[in-house]
């Protein structure tokens, strides 16, 4: 099994390190902000989170717009 220049064996080796500096404990904290880091920077790439914003905030932009011409008519 290979992943790109690394196989098994450095894998393991890299594993291993890295259990040794952060300890068992701090690894799955590590494993999960890098998951939430990558799918920020992967929905910011896409524009994904550009169409919610856009959602978001022109639905209040609208009813602000209806409020003050209602009470411009009165």
């Amino acid at each position: 099994m290979r992943v790109g220049p690394f196989g098994l064996p450095e894998l393991l080796i890299i594993l291993a390190v890295l259990l040794l500096i952060f300890g068992a404990r701090r690894l799955p904290e590590i494993g999960s902000s890098l998951g939430k880091s990558l799918r920020l920077f992967k929905s910011s790439v896409t524009g994904e989170d550009e169409k919610k914003d856009n959602t978001e905030t022109h639905a209040p932009s609208v009813e602000a717009t209806l409020q003050s011409t209602s009470d411009d008519n009165k």
